[in-house]
Formats: structure tokens, C-alpha cells, sequence
């Protein structure tokens, strides 16, 4: 009988990890195979991969009837070059009601993207993000990945005219760059328990801000190939951040994404012939929301 060490235990996994992330950049991984979204093979626009948990099925239902098509206006939007999916994980119990509802709502509606391989919880969703761009580069062959916050009203067809008028650009990062201090009180909002790799001055790398980013498709590709040795920390927003500053991703501050001061909704209190507020509608591709929770 065989007996290992902590070392040896240790080295057999970094060298899985190498053997995997050699056989992704190799191609070798079963799923290979992309979907364009149209019977034409033609690349697809983008995928956009709106977060959702279990607890919010009824968020879900506003946003199906509101800026997210459904039913068949969902696949002319497909036709379009545009997939939208909500993204979730599943339960820590496999096969319990929480996740036969999500299977139940998703025969019924066809617009999640289940990530098999991740456990949905609060303290798991910094790795969500390695999973869906990982998993979504592999399903559809996109010029462009986005990751939406299920908390937000998005102006899709404001954001589809940016994307497309941005094709081409590889290693594109978009969003609105942020950066700010590490929180270092454990039991305060944010709070970052690797902390102390910060630095001194205890401030974060510069990154986009979690409600929605975009990433092309290259940088997709080096998140899926990379997966097994990438380091995630507190939040998902820095953690991407993290990786990118690992590769020559072109960073795209884009004001636009940055809504936390410019209300869209507001500007409907203007008149619209008040002069230059279609300008003004142009600021922002988004407005951050507040939607109750459902259970059910």
C-alpha cells in the first residue's frame, strides 16, 4: 500500500492543474465544440451573463418583463448576434429543491446558464466568475463576454451599440475603472481577508467595477484556459482585476458604466424637449435598482 506525504499530495495537484490547463490551451477538454446562436455560423456579438441565486426568482420575472426579451423576442435577439443568460450555480445538496426549481424554470423559460461545476453561495461567488466566462467561451464563439449584476435596469440596446461599434478589439477590458481602499476590519461591509497583500498603502489595483463589465474574447479564453491556477479574492470585481493585470488587457474606462452618481431613471423627469437630454440619456447604460427578494 502506497502512502504520500503532504508534499507529495501537494506536488501531484499543482501538476494536475498544469495537465489541465495544458490540455484546455490544447483544446483537448470535452465541450469544445461552440454553438454561434444562429443557424449561419456567424460570430456572435456578445453573451451576457446576468448573476442570479436561488432566492430571486421573482427579480428574475421583472427583468424577463422589462429590459431582458423573452420567449421568442429572446431568440430574434440571438438572431441579432446577442445571447442573454442568467447565471447560477448549483446547491451545495445536489438534486434538493433549489435546484429542481431552477431546472423546472429553466424548461419553462430556456434562459439560464447553469453552472454545473460551481456551489451558488454568498461566500463562493468570487469563483462565479471563473466559471461563466470559462463556461460561456466554450458554448458560444462571441467577440465579447459581459457580466450584469441581477440588481441593475440595463439599456441593452445602448450597450449593444457600444459593442459593436467596439468589434475588433482584442483583449479589450471594459467597464468603469475603479480602484479604492482595502477594507481591513473583519465584519465590515467589503471586508478583504488577504488584506495584508495589499501593501502598505492598502489600496486596490485599479479594475472594473462588479455591476457589469465586459471582457473579449481572448481574455474569455485566458480566464478558461487559466482556470485551475487563478487566484480569487474577496469579490469577484477584484479578482478579475487581478487577472487582468497578468496579461495585456487594454483597459477601457468607460463613464458610461458608471452609474452610481447619474440616475437614467431620473432623467425621465425631464421634458424631452428639454435641450440636450438626449445627451444626457447617453451617460449611462444602466441605473442600479432595489427589488424585493422572493423565496419562492
Amino acid at each position: 500500500m502506497a502512502f504520500f506525504t503532504f508534499r507529495d499530495l501537494e506536488r501531484r495537484i499543482v501538476e494536475a492543474e498544469m495537465d489541465l490547463t495544458l490540455a484546455k490551451s490544447q483544446g483537448y477538454l470535452k465541450n469544445q465544440l461552440l454553438q454561434s446562436g444562429s443557424s449561419s455560423g456567424k460570430k456572435l456579438l456578445a453573451v451576457i451573463g446576468v448573476y442570479t441565486g436561488f432566492g430571486s426568482h421573482l427579480n428574475r420575472n421583472v427583468y424577463r418583463g422589462s429590459w431582458m426579451p423573452k420567449g421568442d423576442a429572446l431568440k430574434k435577439l440571438e438572431e441579432r448576434g446577442v445571447v442573454i443568460r442568467f447565471v447560477i450555480g448549483r446547491s451545495a445538496n445536489r438534486g434538493d429543491s433549489l435546484d429542481r426549481k431552477i431546472d423546472a424554470e429553466n424548461r419553462e423559460t430556456k434562459d439560464f446558464l447553469i453552472l454545473e461545476g460551481h456551489e451558488e453561495a454568498q461566500e463562493e461567488l468570487p469563483k462565479k466568475a471563473k466559471f461563466f466566462f470559462s463556461t460561456a467561451v466554450q458554448i458560444w464563439d462571441a467577440e465579447f463576454y459581459v457580466k450584469v449584476d441581477d440588481n441593475i435596469d440595463l439599456d441593452l440596446e445602448g450597450l449593444i451599440g457600444l459593442l459593436d461599434r467596439s468589434r475588433g478589439q482584442e483583449s479589450a477590458y471594459i467597464g468603469c475603472m475603479k480602484s479604492g481602499d482595502v477594507v481591513t476590519e473583519e465584519g465590515r461591509q467589503w471586508y478583504e481577508p488577504e488584506w495584508w497583500k495589499f501593501g502598505d498603502g492598502k489600496s486596490y489595483f485599479r479594475h472594473a467595477a462588479g455591476s457589469i463589465f465586459v471582457l473579449s474574447r481572448n481574455l474569455a479564453q485566458y480566464i478558461n484556459i487559466n482556470s485551475a491556477s487563478l487566484k480569487t479574492y474577496a469579490h469577484d470585481d477584484t479578482s478579475v482585476g487581478s487577472w487582468m493585470m497578468g496579461v495585456r488587457a487594454t483597459y477601457k474606462d468607460d463613464n458610461r458604466f458608471c452609474c452610481s452618481s447619474i440616475n437614467r431613471g431620473s432623467l425621465n423627469f425631464f421634458p424631452p424637449s428639454w435641450p440636450g437630454i438626449e445627451d444626457l440619456r447617453d451617460l449611462c447604460l444602466f441605473r442600479i435598482v432595489f427589488l424585493a427578494m422572493a423565496t419562492t
